[in-house]
């Protein structure tokens, strides 16, 4: 066990990382502790995060944020799932949404009655059992008071990173402007204290490395290891831009398939979020610019701006007394809107093994066995999407149907084309109804069908099937336009 006490914690950078690392610190455990958060405004954030998934409110609801408050000065919208076109196919496109899909057993999810109703002619479109990929599909949303949908939201991630600073420092977080200069380290190895351009020093026991991609404190300065998963996901640049809404908000992200890459087109209240992923391989800054602005809807009111990145991880999120968050400890593409997940992940599990009374090696070893876990799986999760796909019009796509995956993806695709089988994972943050639904939206059919279902005679299966989607629409005859709700319960703070 390390002899010091942790009581001063340092966050380096600010943005989404390090101002929720802060809030969260100081609202959660905060009595006591003394937290810094070192941040230079001539260093800009890479802020292109703007989709969530369903866990970012659990974060919310820990540090007492009113919902309707926050979505108003964040521009937010509300988000049922993604629809993914042209992944499959050219042409072909398909809904992964929040929640589940109809009613399954104890044996057997439910997948496996829509397989055997599907086979006897009178199952519907799979996503036409989901509550929240028919109300996405037909733009509506609300609040239903008993189960009610499972949601997530678009954002402005600029606003949020101001929002949760303004939280912070109610709280007690102290900020200090100021580019670092110099990492100082004991005899040890630890982390002792930053040097800033102004001369001014700043001392921790306890550093949270939020420095984006440049990873000054554990990829720099502690030399932690980088492992590299570009040779299963080759995406390696993205360009993004800003646009005036040219309609009402969407309450899904949609996910466009291109030649080399794929576009991500999030929408606010009175914008859109736009952004081109690709092969720097396959297509170069330039055409991916012409790419992008050609296939945007409304006027830009930002300049395009090109990011380079490397997928994969650090071998360790937390080395000796630095622990990484975000980018910091490691970059996955932002197609299944993780990147704010895994962030508000390593601040909860340091908050749970906070350690008060010195740093002991059992903590640092379970947190990184829980976030690598974590990790992986959300890595495999992405990989499925380059990999299952019919797609053969471009050396992008016929490298990623051909390339080796995974061992652990592998088990879950053969599972699932040889039995129908899904089995929910501890450590997954991608439960079975979203394997089911990116598997079968790929294009991936089942041989076979759980034998449970049989117990069913074909008039039972009939009638479950009927009442399945009759739950579904008691559902949506009850909810709002998405436009209507919004303007009721949380229009866009005016700047």
């Amino acid at each position: 066990m390390s002899a010091t006490k942790v009581q001063n914690i340092v966050v380096v950078g600010g943005g989404t990382a390090g101002w929720t690392a802060a809030a969260s610190i100081a609202r959660l455990i905060g009595a006591n502790l003394n937290v810094v958060l070192v941040e230079s405004d001539a260093i800009g954030t890479v802020g292109v995060g703007e989709a969530t998934i369903p866990p970012f409110l659990t974060m919310h609801r820990l540090l007492k944020i009113d919902e309707a408050d926050f979505l108003s000065r964040v521009q937010g919208t509300f988000k049922l799932g993604i629809c993914f076109e042209n992944w499959r196919d050219i042409g072909h496109d398909y809904i992964h949404s929040f929640g589940y899909t109809g009613q399954g057993c104890w044996a057997a999810g439910f997948h496996h009655f829509w397989l055997k109703a599907r086979k006897l002619g009178f199952g519907e479109d799979y996503g036409r059992y989901s509550r929240e990929l028919m109300a996405a599909r037909t733009n509506k949303f609300g609040l239903v008071q008993e189960d009610g949908l499972s949601y997530a939201y678009h954002i402005d991630a600029t606003s949020y990173a101001k929002y949760l600073r303004q939280l912070a420092e109610q709280d007690g977080v102290t900020r200090v402007e100021g580019k670092i200069v110099d990492v100082r380290q004991t005899e040890s190895g630890d982390i002792s204290e930053l040097v800033l351009e102004s001369g001014q020093v700043v001392k921790g026991d306890l550093f949270i490395d939020c420095s984006g991609f440049v990873s000054l404190l554990l990829g720099k300065t502690l030399g932690t290891e980088f492992e590299d998963w570009t040779h299963w996901l080759p995406c390696d640049r993205a360009i993004a831009v800003q646009t005036r809404a040219v309609g009402e908000p969407i309450p899904y992200t949609r996910s466009i398939a291109r030649e080399s890459g794929w576009q991500w087109r999030i929408p606010l209240q009175t914008r859109v979020g736009n952004g081109l992923v690709y092969c720097s391989e396959f297509m170069s800054d330039d055409e991916a610019r012409h790419a992008l602005l050609g296939n945007v809807e409304g006027e830009t009111i930002t300049e395009p701006r090109v990011l380079r990145f490397r997928t994969g991880q650090r071998v360790k999120h937390w080395n000796r007394n630095c622990i990484a968050l975000g980018l910091a400890a490691g970059f996955i593409e932002p197609l299944e809107s993780t990147s704010i997940h895994l962030i508000q992940r390593g601040v909860i599990r340091l908050i749970q093994m906070f350690p008060y009374d010195g740093i002991v090696e059992s903590d640092r070893a379970e947190f990184n066995r829980q976030m690598d876990t974590e990790v992986r799986f959300i890595r495999d999760f992405i990989i499925m999407h380059y990999h299952v796909t019919e797609r053969t019009d471009s050396e992008f796509w016929r490298r990623c149907r051909a390339m080796e995956i995974p061992d652990t993806l592998r088990h879950r695709l053969d599972l699932f084309r040889e039995t129908g089988r899904v089995f929910d994972s501890i450590g997954d943050i991608f439960v079975e109804n979203s394997w089911t639904q990116v598997m079968l939206g790929q294009g991936i059919e089942p041989k076979s069908y759980h034998t449970i279902v049989d117990m069913m005679d074909d008039q039972e299966l009939r009638q479950f099937m009927q009442i399945q989607r009759q739950n579904v629409d008691v559902v949506l005859n009850q909810l709002p336009t998405h436009q209507q709700f919004l303007e009721r319960y949380c229009p866009a703070a005016i700047a």
